[in-house]
């Protein structure tokens, strides 16, 4: 059914306002937090009052990037799989391939960090009718109004501004899509040629999924994951500054010279030198009695306590990041064993498995949409898609194969593909190794060398079959 209409009803109007008003609310918050993530905060944002002149001395350690994208990369999809199923789904699989969600699912686990939510919206594809849209949002065009006695989601709208500055946006209810335009009354209905921006599509709920990161009960905002490791970094930015401040003038020695005037700092041929120049001499000399002049410097400070403490902080930031010490560049001669390395990084390897487990249930909503989307029915009620992850541990390649070949040896518990499953291979590149596997068996030199010893095998049963001497027939005869 086509709705003919150019105006929102009263009861969207007010679900716009909501959600503008939510979007404007998060606002601030969600511009500190991206300038955290991109090192790009001001020093004034923590209270230190820098004079215009010192600002070149400004330096910031980005740890909340460091740290975020070191979670992230350990984030990747292996294979999607339907209840019941023993092998991933290759219909989910192509999905996931169609909307390139390799790429889009590290970059909505970093937002979702960064900003602690962020959205994926499912949609038809114009282009493609087999295979709807699934699109990463951005949380900072985007909010939800969240039925917190129902727990679901009752609309949502993404806004943003086109090149030509004209402010556009999407209204997303359980049962239609509207598209809007701001004009000089509000928000309207955005009418495009024969398409009225309105799309009834009856799914009976909204076709948006919400990501969260540390959700608590009752609020549906979630917490960056930067929480933590941005007072470390104010800190952290004040000593380094500080630090700048002092390697460009008390850390160099002062010289002075009592009892002296300018002129009596001339070249071989009596002409006055630049006072830069003078400062700079190995060896100050002058006519004048060593009873009317004194000569002698002021030595540098030492800057060792900064050191300490940006130490001092970044054993902090360790401890509060799960990260280990060494990623603040703290080295050592010896690098550490393969054992070390797995129990060094327990707890980021931990919080990635948490946040997998998180991000694998919104997914497997999306893909419940994007089915519905793609054969017009729901997903059997109960029972979601479900999604692997990549071991997010640094295992090596020989500690793998060395796992692998033991459980393999004397009475295996491993088949093929499950090795290939133990080894983080993702499904097209298993796909691969099968047709690697096929093509060994029809090799041009290995079908010869099947035909070759037929043919020996054909002749030597004839050889058995014919007498041994021709003559003993001719004698029997």
């Amino acid at each position: 059914m086509v709705e003919l209409r150019t105006k929102l009803t009263d009861d969207e109007r007010d679900i716009v306002n909501k959600l503008t008003g939510q979007l404007g609310n998060l606002s601030r918050h969600d511009k500190k937090h991206d300038a955290y993530y991109e090192g790009a905060q001001r020093l004034e944002h923590i209270g230190l009052a820098v004079p215009e002149e010192f600002r070149l001395f400004e330096l910031v350690a980005n740890w909340p990037r460091m740290y975020l994208d070191e979670v992230a990369r350990r984030q990747k999809v292996k294979s999607i799989y339907r209840p019941g199923q023993g092998k991933a789904d290759p219909g989910l699989q192509e999905a996931f391939d169609a909307n390139n969600l390799e790429a889009e699912v590290p970059i909505l686990a970093k937002e979702n960090m960064i900003f602690g939510r962020c959205y994926v919206t499912v949609g038809t594809n114009e282009d493609d009718k087999g295979h709807p849209l699934i699109t990463v949002e951005s949380p900072r065009q985007m909010s939800c109004l969240v039925n917190q006695r129902r727990r679901r989601m009752d609309a949502a709208m993404r806004r943003y501004r086109e090149q030509d500055g004209t402010h556009v946006a999407t209204l997303f209810l359980p049962d239609k899509t509207i598209q809007l335009t701001m004009g000089s009354n509000g928000w309207d209905i955005d009418e495009v040629g024969d398409d009225n921006g309105i799309d009834t599509h009856d799914l009976g709920k909204v076709p948006v999924v919400l990501f969260l990161n540390r959700r608590r009960l009752g609020s549906w905002t979630g917490t960056t994951e930067m929480a933590d490791v941005i007072p470390l970094t104010d800190a952290c930015a004040r000593a380094l500054t500080d630090l700048q401040y002092g390697v460009e003038t008390v850390t160099v020695r002062k010289i002075f010279a009592i009892g002296v005037a300018k002129g009596d700092f001339v070249d071989k041929d009596g002409n006055p030198k630049p006072a830069w120049q003078s400062y700079f001499d190995a060896l100050w000399a002058t006519s004048k009695s060593p009873k009317d002049v004194s000569i002698g410097h002021i030595p540098g400070a030492d800057l060792a306590q900064f050191h300490n403490t940006v130490k001092l902080y970044a054993e902090l930031a360790s401890s509060v990041t799960g990260l280990p010490f060494r990623y603040f560049g703290a080295n050592t001669a010896n690098p550490a064993a393969e054992g070390a390395i797995r129990a060094d990084e327990s707890r980021i390897v931990s919080n990635a498995e948490e946040k997998n487990a998180h991000l694998g249930v919104g997914l497997g909503w999306v893909l419940a949409l994007y089915e519905r989307f793609r054969t017009g029915n729901w997903p059997t009620a109960g029972e979601p898609f479900a999604v692997e992850w990549r071991n997010p541990a640094t295992p090596t390649r020989a500690e793998e194969a060395d796992a692998i070949q033991k459980l393999n040896g004397g009475n295996p518990v491993l088949s093929r593909e499950g090795s290939w499953d133990e080894m983080g291979w993702d499904e097209p590149r298993k796909a691969r190794e099968r047709a690697y596997f096929e093509d060994e068996g029809l090799d041009p030199e290995v079908a010869r060398a099947q035909r070759e010893l037929e043919q020996n095998r054909t002749a030597l049963e004839n050889d058995r079959s014919q007498p041994e001497d021709d003559t003993v027939g001719l004698l029997a005869e």
